[in-house]
């Protein structure tokens, strides 16, 4: 059954996560967006206003919104349109960001310029956790800083996964973030070394006298923990946030839209029906909160034996299913191995521990596509860097 096309209202709301990192703000608050229109088929023009009509950042911009807005429900396609900002426009604009500059401090430490990616489940034991301290270990391996934020206040595993130990510090009034070294993996192509990156690890676990200590917290105090730990926690240059979301539909999932709206998603399932269906949900919260779901891994593929043989031990098709159910690419299916289980018990990723193992290869190839098609870090040379840059010389000479 096909969707309905989205309003101007819903088109408008997905793109207030597109940011422009040097100026502070989204595409929609900087008043850059000149014109909506939606067509019956779902197809979406959408008109950008920018400061000039060579501006270097266009191609990003295009991108950035073409990304979001084909994640709405029911478009079927989106081009961008490119006007330029008259001389008034430019004064408003100069104004808007001088006043932030001034008045506004970021609502939260996380860096405009980071890739903010929650790692959600529509249930418990589908290896959420697992999936994401991988695609963390793989993604810095490839020479990137890498947040990791332990949203599963009550059910924390990330420590224990990346084998991160001793409480948080800080000064003034912040919280330094455990530090992590990857090192770096033997380049594909030429056989040499990449140089290795760094993981960032914050989380509840790190925080707590004994690793098997409950907390008895209700769903408003969760959420509030994690508003704390994106506005108290001094998170410094990031190329990727990875947010381990707890599992199911509850308040911080709710909160991560108001808190992170440019965050984007990835749907953690397994080939079981039964979870297939609950991952649903999912993805309908978070499109709810007007955040994008980039695609959908299936964890816990099948086993493949040391004779050759694979087993469909939890059945097949559930993310494939999935991914067609909510119109979103399958982006990796992870096989069954023990070391995927074990290395998070012993805090060795098995991209680390057993590189060439199926399953970490397969975490490879999604943390490159991750890096090269959903979610590539920001190129700052454009024409935004040098903006802000006149405008804070400007505002500091006064």
């Amino acid at each position: 059954m096909s969707q309905p096309v989205p309003t101007e209202h819903d088109v408008l709301r997905i793109l207030e996560g597109v940011v422009d990192p040097e100026l502070g703000g989204n595409l929609v608050e900087l008043g850059m967006i000149r014109g909506v229109e939606i067509a019956a088929d779902g197809a979406v023009v959408v008109t950008v206003a920018l400061t000039i009509s060579g501006c270097p950042l266009r191609v990003q911009i295009r991108d950035d919104v073409v990304s979001k807005v084909t994640g709405l429900p029911g478009v079927t396609g989106c081009r961008v349109e490119f006007g330029e900002m008259s001389s008034g426009e430019k004064s408003e604009l100069m104004a808007k960001v001088r006043w932030r500059a001034r008045d506004d401090a970021p609502t939260t430490e996380v860096p405009l310029t980071t890739r903010i990616i929650a790692v959600a489940s529509g249930k418990g034991g589908v290896g959420k956790s697992s999936v994401t301290v991988n695609l963390a270990a793989a993604l810095a391996a490839q020479g990137r800083t890498v947040g990791v934020l332990d949203a599963d206040i009550g059910g924390f595993s990330v420590p224990r996964m990346l084998g991160v130990s001793g409480r948080l510090g800080g000064a003034d009034k912040k919280i330094d973030p455990n530090l992590v070294a990857i090192p770096g993996l033997a380049d594909d192509d030429l056989g040499l070394p990449r140089p290795g990156g760094t993981i960032k690890v914050v989380s509840m676990g790190l925080l707590v006298e004994d690793e098997g200590s409950a907390l008895m917290w209700r769903g408003l105090m969760l959420a509030k923990a994690v508003e704390q730990f994106l506005t108290d926690v001094r998170w410094g240059d990031l190329d990727y946030l990875l947010i381990d979301m707890p599992p199911g539909t509850g308040d911080i999932q709710m909160g991560l839209g108001r808190l992170l709206p440019r965050a984007e998603v990835i749907i953690v399932t397994t080939p079981a029906l039964a979870a297939q269906k609950v991952a649903t949900r999912a993805a309908d919260i978070a499109r709810k909160s007007y955040l994008k779901v980039v695609g959908v891994i299936e964890n816990m593929s099948a086993f493949t034996c040391e004779h050759g043989t694979s087993y469909s031990l939890f059945g097949t098709g559930g993310g494939a299913a999935l991914a067609a159910e909510i119109g979103a690419p399958l982006i990796g299916e992870i096989p069954l191995e023990p070391g995927v289980s074990s290395g998070g018990d012993t805090g060795r990723p098995v991209v680390l521990d057993a590189p060439d193992s199926a399953a970490a290869r397969e975490f490879r190839r999604i943390a490159d596509r991750i890096a090269t098609e959903l979610c590539p870090p920001m190129d700052m040379t454009g024409c935004s860097a040098r903006l802000l840059d006149l405008i804070t010389a400007r505002f500091a000479a006064e």
